[in-house]
C-alpha cells in the first residue's frame, strides 16, 4: 500500500519543525562548544577568545591533566563505589516494594520521591555532624555513602516500576523449582531487570560524578578531592588561565558523555520498561 503523498503544507511543517529542532540543539550545545573552543586557546583571556580557533593548542589539556589527573581518578573511584552501594540498597528495596504486597508501599514510594526535594545543603550539614562522630570525614567510603544517597531514591522508584511489570508466573516457576526468595531475586529478577539496573547505575554514577556539595562539606583536607572540587579551587588559584580551566572541564565531561553514548539504548528501555505491563 503506497504511502500518501505529503502536501505542501505538511512539507512546510516538517521543514519548520526540523529547523526549529536544529536551532534549539545549537543553543543547547553552544556552551559545550565554547568550553572546548576556550580550552583550545589557552593563551587567550576569557573575553578575547576567537569564535573559531585558528590553530589547535593542546597545552591547556596537558596542564589540566597534570593538575587535575589525580582528582579525576578520585572522582572515578568515588562514583563507581557510589554505584555499587546505590544498587546494593535500591535493588532489594525496589523488589520488596514491587512484589511482596507490603501495606503502605505506595506511601513509601511517594515518600522516597519527596526526599529528593530536600535541599542538598541541609543533608550535607546534617551528615557532617554524623560523619564526625563516625570518623568518616575525609574518607573515600564516607563520600561514596553520601553520593550513593543521591541516586538511591531515583533508583528505587525506577526499578520498582520495572519489577512490577515482571510476570508473576516467572517468579512462581522459579519458586516451584526450589528457589528461595534470595535465589529468585538474584537468578531471575535481576537478570530480567538488566535495563533498569544499567539505567539506575548510570544515573547514580552521574549524580556522584557531578556532586559538589558533599565533596565540599564532608572533606576538610586534600586527601579526597573529586574533580568538581578540584576545578572549583582551580578557578580560585588560576583564574587568569581559563584555557586550562576549560580543558579540565572538558576532561571531566568525557567519562559521562562516553557512558551516555554507550548506554543510551539501555536507558530508553529502562525508563519505558515499566510503563506497560
Amino acid at each position: 500500500m503506497a504511502s500518501p503523498t505529503p502536501t505542501p503544507t505538511t512539507s512546510r511543517r516538517r521543514w519548520g519543525s526540523t529547523i526549529a529542532g536544529v536551532l534549539i540543539l545549537c543553543v543547547m550545545l553552544f556552551p559545550l562548544y565554547w568550553m572546548l573552543n576556550t580550552a583550545l586557546q589557552p593563551a587567550s583571556g576569557l573575553l578575547q577568545v576567537d569564535p573559531v580557533p585558528g590553530s589547535l593548542d593542546l597545552s591547556g589539556f596537558s596542564k589540566a591533566l597534570s593538575d587535575q589527573g589525580g582528582h579525576l581518578l578520585t572522582s572515578l573511584a568515588v562514583s563507581l563505589g557510589a554505584v555499587v552501594i546505590c544498587l546494593a540498597f535500591s535493588a532489594p528495596a525496589a523488589y520488596g516494594l514491587a512484589r511482596f504486597g507490603l501495606r503502605g508501599s505506595r506511601t513509601v514510594v511517594f515518600g522516597t520521591l519527596i526526599t529528593q526535594m530536600v535541599p542538598g545543603i541541609v543533608i550535607a550539614n546534617a551528615l557532617y555532624n554524623t560523619y564526625v562522630d563516625l570518623g568518616l570525614v575525609n574518607s573515600y567510603f564516607g563520600l561514596m555513602l553520601a553520593d550513593a544517597s543521591l541516586g538511591i531514591p531515583f533508583s528505587i522508584v525506577l526499578m520498582r516500576s520495572f519489577m512490577v511489570s515482571i510476570p508473576g508466573e516467572v517468579i512462581e516457576a522459579a519458586q516451584m523449582d526450589g528457589a528461595g526468595p534470595v535465589r529468585t531475586f538474584v537468578r531471575v529478577v535481576l537478570p530480567m531487570s538488566r535495563n533498569s539496573l544499567i539505567t539506575s547505575g548510570l544515573f547514580a554514577f552521574l549524580f556522584s560524578w557531578s556532586d559538589f556539595m558533599f565533596a565540599l562539606t564532608l572533606n576538610t583536607t586534600d586527601d579526597v578531592k573529586p574533580v568538581t572540587l578540584g576545578i572549583y579551587q582551580y578557578i580560585g588559584a588560576h583564574v587568569g588561565d581559563w584555557g586550562s580551566v576549560m580543558a579540565a572541564s572538558v576532561l571531566s565531561a568525557v567519562p559521562a558523555a562516553i557512558l551516555l553514548v554507550l548506554a543510551q539504548k539501555y536507558i530508553a528501555a529502562g525508563i519505558t520498561g515499566g510503563s506497560v505491563k
